[in-house]
């Protein structure tokens, strides 16, 4: 079970897998949550999502990598956050992710080895093993994180996804690039900064 930290140098068989990644693709519960589900007494759900992975999302945007969400329940709460993190392709409800993943791969014109997923639970094998590139975090199954290429050092809903799509910048040579094209598009927008 290969583990790779985000400050190290990736095994050369994974960086191949990883030079190859035009797609992120993830599960929601368990990356960008803990899994935990909060049910008052009144029916209303509560979850608690990670600034870090918004980040996350910033960077696959600002990068050109696209993202795209497929969960195996529905949560108006999930809604909520992936519209904040300005997601636009997302599957609630999906317990059977090999069809929201072929309309992905007909909706960005790629192939199974194009797309890196990040999952956590049985729900997502299906469709791990016809990735490119398998991400876990490490509270995963143990299903999960013996197929994983990359088990993250952040646990899910701690920055899980924000460090998967680091690590997928970091390996295609993008990363410095797109921490400075944010800070001149977002960081210093309109701060008045002649530099920016």
């Amino acid at each position: 079970m290969p583990q790779l930290r985000i400050n190290t140098m990736p095994d050369p068989e994974i960086k191949v897998k990883i030079q190859k990644i035009k797609v992120l693709i993830s599960d929601v519960d368990g990356v960008l949550t803990d899994g935990s589900i909060y049910i008052s007494s009144d029916g209303s759900e509560l979850k608690r999502f990670s600034v870090e992975d918004g980040a996350g999302a910033a960077l696959a945007r600002v990068s050109g990598l696209p993202v795209a969400f497929i969960s195996g329940r529905y949560s108006e709460a999930t809604a909520i956050r992936l519209n904040e993190m300005k997601i636009n392709h997302i599957y609630q409800g999906q317990m059977n992710k090999t069809v929201p993943f072929e309309n992905l791969l007909y909706t960005f014109g790629v192939r199974p080895e194009h797309v890196a997923y990040i999952g956590d639970g049985l729900v997502d094998l299906p469709v791990m093993e016809r990735c490119g590139l398998k991400i876990a975090p490490p509270q995963s199954h143990p299903l999960v994180l013996e197929s994983a290429d990359i088990i993250t050092r952040t646990r899910g809903g701690e920055g899980a996804f924000r460090e998967a799509v680091e690590i997928i910048l970091k390996s295609q040579d993008r990363y410095l690039l797109t921490l400075e094209k944010m800070r001149r598009e977002v960081y210093m927008k309109n701060s008045g900064d002649p530099s920016a």
